[in-house]
């Protein structure tokens, strides 16, 4: 089979390490307004930016953000005119921090850009300063808004939301509860598996998410036991940022499509969606990619030769060895929920095409019963 081309985007600079957090400063350089973008907790990090000139901080970021957060994010921006924008949080932040830089001083809509390649450019300088290990948004090309009235994402995707500067400094990800460090570990390898398993799956990408699952493998159990155990976070904000990489030319599969709903219709956590459908859509898919899932199962620990039953009662179990309640009637999850949830996962068709089987809306209720 041919390899598709691809094309890979990268923050401009990158800066990995302990500490690395007052580089902001330095590399900022003297500016006249820096808007922060941040949560009430992480905007407590911003005097370990280092940076100089006016400051403010938009804190009102949701763990779901919205339409509305958006344009409340927009109206601070364009009241403060920043010549800086700076994500200094997990995925929600830096997605809200992406459109912000792209869009404050721009005439287009959060409408007009929805999909691939629709934003014009980008006049604002952009930092992400990552706080957790999940998302890996701070690698990557696209944002995603939730739109309540249809219980749906949307998603932007476009070279303009790169990161000018990435910070991945895991002295920020500490203070991370042992529960979120968990979720959002899962999510940083959902992203790795489902592109390494993807139907548009890349030798270069299958790289990236070799290294990232590998790193999951190794640190994410130490970091959720130590959360000061600085080289598991360093290794988590690693695989995170891998699994970033792997989103923008090949993206996910089904695990995402499935977990998505769980966010919008359930307000679940995204690490904790991505986690409780993980063991379903891995065995689920094995036998379209046996090697490759192989591949995986030696990397997390869960043995070799595995069949299916066996694949997913290993990868629930290295999931609820992590912390994590995997039922999800544990979360306020009705069975009449089930029906919902399948209609609008199956419809999300840029994911589910990428699955390495079809997936029948039969096949996604059964995977929401199995996790029920």
């Amino acid at each position: 089979m041919a390899i598709v081309p691809i094309t890979i985007h990268q923050p401009r600079q990158l800066a990995i390490g302990a500490g690395t957090v007052a580089t902001v400063g330095s590399w900022a350089g003297d500016v006249g307004t820096t808007l922060v973008i941040a949560t009430p907790i992480t905007a407590a990090f911003v005097e370990r930016l280092q940076l100089s000139g006016r400051i403010r901080i938009f804190d009102a970021i949701p763990g779901e953000p919205d339409i509305a957060t958006l344009d409340a994010a927009l109206s601070a921006a364009r009241a403060e005119k920043p010549d800086l924008v700076v994500g200094l949080g997990g995925g929600s932040v830096m997605d809200v921090a992406k459109l912000v830089a792209a869009l404050w001083d721009s005439q287009q809509t959060l409408t007009e850009v929805a999909g691939p390649n629709r934003v014009t450019g980008r006049t604002t300088r952009l930092a992400q300063v990552a706080t957790t290990a999940g998302t890996g948004s701070e690698a990557g090309i696209r944002s995603l808004i939730t739109y309540p009235a249809k219980g749906s994402k949307i998603a932007v995707e476009s070279p303009h939301l790169i990161a000018d500067l990435a910070v991945l400094d895991p002295e920020l990800t500490y203070s991370v509860p042992p529960a979120v460090t968990a979720a959002t570990g899962v999510d940083a390898m959902a992203h790795c598996v489902e592109a390494f398993t993807n139907r548009r799956a890349h030798p270069m990408i299958d790289g990236f998410a070799r290294m990232g699952i590998q790193l999951v493998g190794r640190y994410l159990a130490r970091a959720v036991n130590d959360g000061s155990d600085t080289e598991a976070r360093e290794g988590m904000m690693l695989a995170s940022y891998y699994g970033g990489i792997c989103l923008g030319p090949v993206n996910t599969a089904a695990g995402h499509a499935i977990a998505y709903p769980l966010g919008t219709l359930l307000h679940l956590p995204h690490g904790l969606a991505n986690a409780i459908v993980f063991p379903h859509v891995l065995s689920f898919n094995q036998p379209a990619v046996p090697g490759k899932t192989a591949e995986i199962a030696q990397a997390l620990g869960f043995g070799s030769d595995l069949n299916q039953q066996r694949l997913r009662e290993a990868a629930y179990g290295y999931c609820t060895n992590l912390g994590i309640e995997m039922a999800l009637s544990s979360h306020g999850a009705q069975r009449s929920d089930i029906s919902r949830f399948a209609a609008d996962a199956h419809a999300i068709r840029r994911l589910m095409d990428n699955n390495p089987i079809d997936m029948s809306l039969d096949d996604v209720v059964a995977i929401y019963e199995a996790a029920f």
